[in-house]
């Protein structure tokens, strides 16, 4: 379970928005830590075959995504900063439509996350719109969606912008479990310090280059800072903190 980028690029006509970019991560919790404008979602529209890259190489659990994103999309699972959620549809309709797109029976498909949907308090919900519920419950409701597929890789654009500081907090840590109960690879994009503890995997990218790689304790004292939000500050140029 890893992703891996080499060199890669993207321009948008003839701006930079990703420059060469070398990343390597593993399973478990990754944080990527940026300010608004830094490349995080781009990166993520490229990681998803969503954008091309202008140049370089992406291989996500040893495949190539010029050549197996199919391969590479049935071992991965995305929640986007936008909710892509049918309101008008109940939460185990939008559940099962996504399952149908997987080739996932109904059954089978509540079965592969009955376990997750008890701990983010969704059964109950199973049959209420998705337009009834509070956005901490429609962020729920996504990442059960994008886990019903059993993947290895999970993607996590902003997942928590606009929810309360509960809601966020329940979400991260519940997302940070799963990389021990299910041995995933967690790539979470966020410009939010508070999300990130002394233990986690960071990865801090500003103007579309990685500025520092490592666990967030060990790389305060690498850059002699008391926290993270000194090395953020040392590191970007960003005052867009929250």
């Amino acid at each position: 379970m890893s992703i891996e980028t080499n060199n890669l690029s993207f321009c948008y006509g003839k701006k930079a928005v990703i420059e060469e970019l070398n990343l390597k991560i593993n399973k478990g919790f990754n944080v990527l830590l940026g300010p608004n404008g830094a490349g995080k979602s781009t990166l993520f529209s490229m990681l998803t075959g969503l954008y091309k890259a202008t140049s370089g190489v992406i291989k996500i659990n040893g495949y190539d995504l010029s050549h197996d994103r199919a391969k590479i999309m049935r071992t991965m699972g995305v929640v986007f900063q936008q909710s892509t959620l049918d309101l008008d549809l109940s939460v185990k309709q939008n559940l099962i439509y996504y399952a149908a797109l997987h080739g996932i029976c109904s059954s089978q498909a509540i079965e592969n996350i009955s376990e997750i949907l008890t701990q983010l308090e969704l059964t109950s919900r199973l049959n209420d719109k998705v337009r009834t519920l509070n956005g901490g419950h429609r962020r729920r409701v996504e990442i059960a969606r994008a886990l019903i597929h059993q993947p290895k890789v999970l993607l996590l654009d902003e997942a928590t912008v606009g929810l309360d500081i509960d809601s966020r907090k329940m979400i991260t840590e519940y997302v940070g479990s799963l990389c021990q109960t299910l041995g995933i690879c967690v790539l979470w994009a966020t410009h939010l310090i508070d999300e990130i503890s002394e233990e986690d995997q960071l990865i801090i990218i500003n103007e579309g280059k990685i500025q520092a790689q490592g666990t967030s304790g060990q790389l305060c004292k690498t850059h002699k800072v008391a926290d993270v939000y000194q090395l953020y500050r040392t590191l970007t140029t960003s005052v867009e903190i929250i």
